[in-house]
C-alpha cells in the first residue's frame, strides 16, 4: 500500500449545510409485482429523514485541477486506486499485463444532485450503506489506515448508527481484488441494513452485461416494478444497454453463484463475484434518449459513457467478501444465445476464482478484520451539521 495523488479537474462538493433535511425519504414505488418477501424488505425500515446529516449542495460546475489524495494497492496483476476523501471510492482498477482499465474512470470529478444529501459523482466503485440511494458519506472522508499489507477504511454511519468497515487486500499472485465488508451494530436494538456496491464500467458499443438469471424486476422510474424475462423483453435484448432508449433498473433473480460481468466485443471485461451473503445483483443504465445522453454529459463531460452493475443485500446480513477482476471468455459464445453466454461466464469465473478459494479468503479476511490498524490517515469524522 502506498500513498499517491491524482491531478484531476474537481468541482468541490462544498461543506454540509447547517439547515436540517426535513423531507420524507420514503420509497415511492408500486411493489405489487414483487413477491411478498421482497415487498416487505423494500418497505422495511425506510428512514423518515436523513438527520443528523445536512445537505451537500454548495457546489457548482467550475472545476479546478488539484491534487486528490489517493491510496494504491498493487500486485503483478492489478493496480487498485482508492479515494479515501471521497467515500473511499475505488477510482481505478488496472489490469497490469495490458494496462487496461477495468472500471469507468471519469476524467473529471463533477458533483450532481443524485445522492441522498445531494452531491454525487460517477466513477469506479461506490460503497452504499443506510437507505435506498447513494449514501450520506459518498462525498465525505472515511478513516483510512494500513493493516498488514492491506488497506482498511471505516466510519460510523450516523443515520443508521452502524460501523462500516472495509478491509481491502491484493495478495501476491491474486488475479482479483478482495474487499471484505463488515457491518457492526454497537447497540442493543435491531437496525435495518441496506447495502449496495455500485460499480461503474465503460458503456461501449457491443458491451453485454451477463448475470446468472433468466428473469429480473424492472423499474422504469415511473414508480412501477415489473417482473420480466431477461434478457429478451419487448423485442429487445436488454443485456446490451445501448439498445435501450430509456433509463432503467433490472434487479436480477439470481439462480446460481452470485456474480455479474460486463464484457466487450472481445469477450473480456469486469467481473464481480462474492460470498453468497451478498446475493443480489442489479443493472442500471441511462438509456440512449436525449435525457440519458444529457445526464452522461453532465456527469462525465463529452464522449464518456458508463453503466452500473451492482451488488446488493437481498436481506439482512453482517459480513461478506467481494472480488473484482478481469475475465475473458470466447467472444462468439459471450455474444451468442443467453444460456451459452451465462455458462461461459460461470466457467471463466470458476477458473479465475473458484468459490472454495473465495470462501477461504473470506475466512482469512474475517480474522484479519479484527487486527488493529496502523498509519491512520484520517483520524476525525466529518462534521455533519
Amino acid at each position: 500500500m502506498r500513498r499517491e495523488g491524482l491531478e484531476l479537474p474537481v468541482a468541490e462538493p462544498g461543506p454540509a449545510s447547517p439547515l436540517p433535511i426535513l423531507r420524507d425519504n420514503g420509497v415511492r414505488a408500486d411493489t405489487s409485482a414483487a413477491d411478498p418477501a421482497m415487498a416487505a424488505s423494500i418497505a422495511y425500515g425506510q428512514p423518515f429523514s436523513l438527520l443528523p446529516y445536512g445537505m451537500q449542495d454548495d457546489y457548482g460546475r467550475d472545476r479546478r485541477v488539484r491534487r486528490v489524495d489517493s491510496v494504491v494497492l498493487e500486485n503483478e496483476w492489478l493496480t487498485a486506486t482508492f479515494l479515501p476523501g471521497f467515500g473511499g471510492r475505488l477510482w481505478s482498477l488496472v489490469y497490469r499485463p495490458t494496462g487496461r482499465e477495468v472500471l469507468f474512470r471519469n476524467p473529471i470529478l463533477q458533483p450532481a444532485n443524485l445522492a441522498l444529501r445531494g452531491a454525487w459523482f460517477s466513477v469506479g466503485v461506490e460503497w452504499n450503506l443506510g437507505a435506498t440511494g447513494h449514501w450520506p458519506l459518498t462525498c465525505a472522508p472515511l478513516h483510512t489506515a494500513r493493516v498488514g499489507d492491506g488497506l482498511r477504511m471505516w466510519e460510523y454511519e450516523r443515520m443508521r448508527r452502524l460501523v462500516v468497515q472495509l478491509d481491502v487486500r491484493l495478495p501476491p499472485g491474486s488475479p482479483v481484488l478482495l474487499v471484505h465488508v463488515r457491518l457492526h451494530n454497537p447497540h442493543t436494538t435491531d437496525v435495518p441494513v441496506y447495502w449496495w456496491s455500485n460499480i461503474a464500467v465503460p458503456e461501449t458499443p457491443g458491451l453485454r452485461v451477463i448475470a446468472p438469471a433468466d428473469h429480473a424486476y424492472h423499474f422504469d422510474y415511473a414508480e412501477t416494478l415489473h417482473h420480466v424475462p431477461f434478457p429478451d423483453w419487448k423485442g429487445t435484448d436488454r443485456s446490451y444497454t445501448t439498445r435501450a432508449s430509456a433509463v432503467a433498473d433490472f434487479f436480477f433473480d439470481i439462480a446460481e453463484r452470485p456474480g455479474i460481468a460486463a464484457l466487450d466485443e472481445t469477450g473480456s471485461g469486469l467481473v464481480h463475484t462474492s460470498t453468497r451473503r451478498l446475493s443480489g445483483r442489479k443493472l442500471f443504465h441511462w438509456g440512449s434518449s436525449r435525457g440519458g445522453q444529457r445526464w452522461q454529459e453532465w456527469l462525465n463531460g463529452p464522449d464518456a459513457r458508463y453503466l452500473e452493475v451492482q451488488a446488493e443485500l437481498a436481506r439482512t446480513t453482517w459480513s461478506w467478501t467481494e472480488a473484482y477482476g478481469l475475465v475473458h471468455a470466447d467472444p462468439d459464445v459471450v455474444h451468442g444465445p443467453w444460456d451459452q453466454a451465462r455458462k461461459a461466464v460461470d466457467k471463466a469465473v470458476a477458473v479465475l476464482l473458484p468459490e472454495t478459494t473465495l470462501e477461504a479468503r473470506h475466512r482469512w479476511l474475517a480474522r484479519t478484520s479484527r487486527r488493529a490498524p496502523s498509519d491512520i490517515r484520517y483520524a476525525a469524522s466529518e462534521d455533519v451539521l
